[in-house]
């Protein structure tokens, strides 16, 4: 297509925002009572108006206003030079390519999606076509306090989901969840309690929930020693176990004789991870997210390799909105070789999204790929503007789940491992 004045990118508008989220456990910590994420409005000289999102905090945010001065007078359709531009301003400052990735990433999205509006297709055809009319998800269960609590003058802060402390609170959270998105499938955030009491509660979900693939993430709370036992334990009950130990060579050392299969969104994040991982076998599946790999383009080469290397595929998550999903579900939905159901934080925070209503939502487990001209969402502009508010008016500016926990309990301390 041959470059025009109206698919110049004319302002990149880079925003800030805070919404609510619960006091999700971890092996780091404890979510705390807001989450940050940037949205981006991609302008371009004919009105157009491209949609992105990315995790929050001040290096990223700054990142991308970095992004934003560099990308004005380019055409949307050139994304490769786009990103290099981008790549080209944060070198100086970050070194790393992961870290300069998760803003190219957002800025990419943002091009598809005004892509799509100019072409009056969808983003998952622009990744070369759909090949499922619907996404696969699986609930993302927390071990979660019932309240954030009251802390330097502010009220304790509720929600409609309670407490899960233990088996019974797990399996409750998964019937809530089935209940009302449909899902087919679960996934346990672990690293929070003594191994064998989580164990325990893959167990009572087997039971609750008889054939439904289970997964478990204690996002590297094992050694090596502890993963191997874990592993021997839910022979047979999980479709994989997920991060149970730090770095590819500690996951190669629990690969050798774990007789499940072993999936990351920790050790193989950049792509000079996937050379190590492959020669040691380190892991048999692959979260992917667009965030960290580049972008949604790079998210299906990576696919292509892992198909190439025998590497099944699912999808990593964090805390995000309704653009993120939405993304997320195009890529997916262009993806041959995905294996498994897809991650998703947005039961959690869907209350507080950008987007306006209708089109990007979780029934019967999956979502349904949209149609429509790009990403297919509208900005909720009242909403944008009281979550910036929100996130002026906090003071929050990094995520810090440790120093949230200590700040309600002193004695925590953050050790990896834990067992």
């Amino acid at each position: 297509m041959s470059t025009t004045v109206g698919t110049r990118i004319r302002e990149l508008i880079v925003t800030p925002i805070a919404f609510r989220d619960p006091p999700l456990l971890n092996s780091g910590g404890v979510h705390e009572a807001l989450a940050l994420r940037v949205i981006l409005q991609l302008v371009l000289e004919d009105g157009t108006v491209g949609l992105g999102e990315s995790p929050g905090g001040i290096a990223r945010l700054e990142r991308l206003q970095a992004a934003a001065k560099v990308v004005v007078g380019m055409d949307v359709f050139d994304t490769t030079a786009v990103a290099a531009a981008i790549d080209a301003a944060l070198l100086p400052t970050v070194p790393s390519s992961h870290e300069r990735g998760w803003t190219t990433s957002a800025v990419e999205v943002a091009c598809l999606d005004a892509q799509g509006k100019l072409l009056g297709r969808p983003v998952s055809d622009l990744l070369g076509g759909k090949v499922r009319d619907s996404v696969p998800f699986a609930a993302y269960l927390f071990y979660k306090w019932a309240e954030h609590p009251a802390l330097d003058g502010r009220p304790a802060v509720g929600d409609d989901w309670g407490e899960a402390l233990d088996p019974a609170g797990i399996v409750e959270q998964a019937r809530m969840m089935q209940e009302q998105y449909g899902f087919r499938s679960f996934k346990l955030k672990g690293g929070v309690f003594p191994p064998d009491e989580e164990i325990a509660a893959i167990r009572a979900l087997a039971e609750a929930f008889p054939g439904q693939p289970l997964r478990l993430d204690p996002n590297t709370a094992w050694t090596v020693e502890t993963s191997r036992y874990v592993a021997r334990e839910l022979d047979g009950v999980l479709e994989y176990l997920e991060d149970p130990t730090a770095t590819i060579p500690g996951m190669a050392e629990v690969a050798k004789d774990s007789p499940l299969p072993l999936a990351t969104n920790m050790c193989v994040i950049a792509w000079e991870h996937l050379k190590p991982a492959i020669e040691q076998n380190a892991i048999q599946v692959l979260l992917t997210d667009h965030h960290y790999w580049g972008g949604l383009r790079r998210t299906r080469e990576l696919a292509a390799v892992c198909e190439a290397f025998g590497i099944a595929l699912s999808m990593h998550s964090n805390s995000h909105l309704g653009i993120s999903l939405a993304a997320m579900t195009h890529v997916a939905a262009a993806i041959p070789n995905l294996d498994h159901s897809c991650d998703t934080h947005y039961p959690w925070n869907s209350a507080d999204d950008v987007i306006v209503p209708g089109v990007v939502e979780l029934r019967d487990g999956a979502v349904e790929v949209p149609s429509g001209p790009g990403l297919c969402v509208e900005l909720d502009h009242d909403a944008l503007d009281r979550l910036h508010r929100l996130y002026v008016e906090s003071g929050v500016r990094s995520r810090d789940d440790t120093g949230y926990m200590r700040r309600i309990h002193p004695e925590y301390e953050l050790r990896l491992p834990r067992w």
